[in-house]
């Protein structure tokens, strides 16, 4: 059965260019779906989903954005009824891969849609943005921006071999032949810091052993988002969250949260999940001269050139344990606290610069404080990095598995 890929974006302004990956696509024997996203003119390129039908989508209409003259609003909505829709036909099993190209408001658009498609589903950003940061518009998905190197105008000689370039890794993606394993293992995903590496490579090695395949989150922002995204997606079995430093950032304004909702998702989806305080010691910031200047009277610790970590105070870790608290309360799956009080992080123990029981006392007494009936605590007096602490979070976790 020929495979469908959609190509959505502006054929009012950019038909021409679509145009041309439409017929690129279809001479590999590639089905195409042209989803028209322009509200400014008649389409280049005939769509068979209309400019209308995404507005509506996005619940508004194609008049009313004209009539309102507001280009941000009428990005936002067209951008939101492309997700919709594209969401609504891969339910449907209609959308094997996505294609867009675009500047500003093209990529934000074709991204959004993309961001509504599952990890797996192949989706290409062709962009005049490709070559920045492009954090925004990939997000925690698997969305690969490829940078149009000039701007997308027409069909010339540069920008004839760049689009066709992409036509054909689209296709091939699309087309990949990914062979079936016969032992594919249920998932686990675990959470890491370089300073919680010790932890979580331990416990790591028992759940494999166990009979369980790991897959190690880095948690940068974008690395808690990517595991709850998969969460969501219904493709883990549990959850070994020992690294939590995320909701650090989030709650005093370092460059790695990774949004509000960080520690929501397992308990949302019923999964099992260990829960540690792993890396709450620190808020991350880049080079010393990217600290903000009200951070002035802190400690900090030089973790690399572009790394620099501050530690959280006692009230900022109290304030941590009630939110973690708050949040774990509403998990509908068994959940459990392990608490190691001699330290969360290599830097967090006797003669280590962010070494604080003061700090490591607030958070634990406030978690206890708050935490409800539904959630398992266990105090150890070992380090996080212990290997008696790796054990127990990793056996733990397997008895509820079971």
């Amino acid at each position: 059965m020929a495979k469908t890929v959609y190509i959505v974006g502006t054929m009012d302004t950019k038909g021409i260019e679509f145009g041309f990956i439409k017929a690129q696509i279809e001479a590999s024997g590639v089905s195409t779906c042209v989803v028209n996203t322009g509200i400014l003119g008649d389409p280049e390129l005939t769509p068979d989903v209309s400019a209308d039908e995404v507005a509506q989508a996005g619940n508004s209409s194609l008049q009313a954005l004209r009539d309102d003259g507001d280009r941000g609003n009428s990005v936002t909505v067209m951008a939101q009824g492309a997700a919709t829709l594209i969401a609504e036909r891969h339910a449907a099993g209609e959308v094997d891969g996505i294609i867009s190209l675009g500047g500003s408001a093209g990529t934000t658009i074709g991204t959004t849609a993309m961001q509504a498609l599952p990890v797996g589903v192949p989706k290409l950003m062709v962009s005049t943005l490709a070559s920045g940061d492009t954090s925004p518009y990939v997000q925690s998905k698997d969305i690969c921006m490829m940078y149009s190197v000039v701007d997308i105008a027409g069909i010339n000689r540069l920008s004839r071999q760049i689009l066709a370039n992409a036509a054909g890794a689209i296709v091939g993606m699309v087309n990949a032949n990914v062979a079936e394993a016969v032992d594919d293992k249920p998932l686990i995903a675990a959470t890491m810091f370089g300073v919680t590496t010790p932890c979580v490579t331990k416990a790591r090695e028992i759940l494999e052993s166990a009979g369980y395949e790991v897959l190690v989150f880095h948690a940068t922002g974008t690395g808690g988002r990517a595991m709850e995204d998969l969460v969501r997606g219904g493709f883990l079995a549990g959850v070994l969250d020992v690294t939590t430093t995320e909701l650090a950032d989030e709650l005093v304004g370092g460059i790695l949260s990774a949004g509000p909702d960080r520690l929501e998702a397992a308990g949302q989806a019923g999964l099992p999940q260990v829960v540690a305080p792993g890396a709450l010691d620190m808020v991350n910031f880049g080079p010393p001269d990217t600290v903000p200047d009200k951070f002035d009277n802190r400690q900090f610790y030089q973790h690399n050139p572009t790394v620099t970590l501050m530690r959280t105070t006692a009230e900022e870790t109290a304030e941590l344990g009630k939110i973690m608290a708050d949040k774990l309360n509403e998990a509908t799956g068994p959940t459990t606290v392990l608490i190691p009080t001699q330290g969360v992080s290599a830097i967090d123990k006797t003669d280590q610069p962010f070494d604080s029981p003061e700090a490591r006392d607030a958070w634990r007494e406030n978690l206890k404080g708050n935490i409800g009936g539904n959630v398992t605590v266990i105090e150890m007096d070992a380090h996080i990095n212990d290997d008696e602490f790796a054990i127990k979070l990793a056996e733990t976790l397997l008895e509820k598995l079971k």
